[in-house]
């Protein structure tokens, strides 16, 4: 028995896609989802340009497609699989191998992307499990992306050798520029970016503890913790982002920014929210501007936040007054009665200030946040186009830009993470 034999036998949708046995020195695998991608060869073209890491390496590339998927979707997988095969053959010295395989008309209903990483996932475990390596790592990128040269020799060195370390989110950059695409799209992904790094920073402004990215093309993660976590979800949309929530809690979860992946800009309706979605409603509506969250949302969550050790010595009564004294945004959020009873219940199961911070914010975890701010913002706060409420978060912060243009903003964002 393996270390994932169980998992596979209960948990896994399917058979052994892949044939040949795995190379006993394999530790990383790249998880690949494509659907409509006939042009993937520009990913492969930039995994093969990538420094060739101490350990061997796969990339899985699964083949799928939606249920009613058009008949000119179903040509270009095919397709896309010809061009897999096709410069697999041409780059017979590549440092890595690679395996594609379509999935279309199986018996199991509701392909997205969700259950097409879960696919390409559990076939990693599978090959990691024949040669027992529960550390090995399996990467999940999109068929649109493309890598910085130190992809797998940044993940290598700081997931995989790092026995402490369990799945990352890592650093990514839109393209802003170029001939790809029409400039319009360039400027809605400069929007949508800013968008996300404002996000980010607004959560480290307020101190949550728990701060990371959540794009299903930058994940992480080691064998051994993907099973412990339940695997990949089938869901269409917004995968990525409750797989990280059953990871992070575990621990070992970090941001890795030595490397980089680069998505696409591109629009697209594949999934109902999302970058592409995103892009694709500010391109229909010609948008001049992104709206975003207010700063004052994250003051309250800072209020909060602020309060976790005092709640940790408070009696019930204590807790009823502290309650009242929240603003009132967060009072509309959580009812009085679940406040007293969750931080009572909560205190109630820790020994000590460590644990109870833990166990509080895997209840006021991102989910509880997100279901938050978009509470908040239909009652109290009015939304901010993304620009503006970037500048005021510098300026919370101390930091006065000269330019308050999206993409000098974005720029200093993408520094101010990056640590540099």
């Amino acid at each position: 028995m393996g270390f994932a034999s169980t998992y596979l036998e209960e948990r896994a949708l399917f058979p052994q896609k892949i044939i040949e046995a795995p190379d006993k020195e394999t530790g990383i695998i790249v998880v690949v989802p494509a659907y409509n991608e006939p042009g993937i060869n520009k990913l492969l073209d930039s995994l093969a340009k990538c420094t060739e890491p101490e350990c061997g390496s796969e990339v899985i590339i699964v083949i799928n497609a939606p249920d009613d998927a058009p008949a000119e979707s179903l040509e270009n997988n095919r397709r896309t699989f010809n061009n897999i095969e096709s410069w697999k053959s041409e780059n017979k010295s590549c440092f890595f191998r690679l395996f594609a395989f379509i999935s279309e008309h199986s018996s199991i209903k509701g392909w997205g992307v969700g259950l097409a990483r879960k696919t390409g996932m559990d076939e990693a475990v599978r090959r990691f499990n024949a040669i027992s390596r529960p550390d090995g790592v399996i990467l999940n990128l999109d068929a649109d992306c493309t890598v910085e040269k130190n992809y797998f020799l940044a993940v290598s060195r700081e997931l995989l050798k790092k026995s402490d370390r369990t799945a990352c989110s890592i650093y990514f950059e839109h393209p802003l520029s170029g001939i790809d695409y029409p400039e319009a799209i360039y400027k809605y992904i400069t929007l949508y970016e800013l968008h996300l790094r404002y996000y980010f920073q607004g959560l480290v402004y307020c101190s949550f503890p728990y701060v990371y990215h959540t794009m299903g093309s930058a994940i992480a993660v080691k064998a051994l913790t993907y099973i412990k976590a339940g695997g990949m979800n089938r869901r269409r949309a917004g995968e990525d982002f409750y797989f990280i929530q059953k990871l992070v809690p575990a621990g070992g979860y970090f941001n890795l920014n030595s490397t980089v992946v680069y998505p696409s800009p591109r629009a697209s309706s594949r999934v109902p929210f999302g970058t592409g979605a995103s892009i694709g409603k500010l391109d229909a509506d010609q948008s001049s501007t992104l709206l975003t969250y207010n700063i004052k949302a994250f003051k309250e969550l800072g209020m909060l936040f602020k309060l976790v050790d005092t709640l940790f010595v408070c009696s019930v009564e204590e807790l009823a007054s502290q309650y009242r004294a929240l603003p009132k945004g967060l009072r509309s959020f959580i009812d009085e009665n679940d406040w007293t009873k969750k931080t009572a219940e909560i205190k109630s199961n820790t020994s000590g200030l460590l644990s109870f911070r833990k166990r509080f914010f895997e209840w006021f975890n991102m989910f509880k946040i997100v279901k938050y701010l978009n509470n908040v913002h239909t009652e109290y706060f009015e939304k901010k186009p993304v620009d503006v409420a970037a500048s005021e978060l510098l300026k919370e912060r101390g930091v006065m830009l000269e330019s308050s243009e999206p993409l000098d903003l974005l720029q200093y964002f993408r520094k101010l993470e990056k640590g540099n």
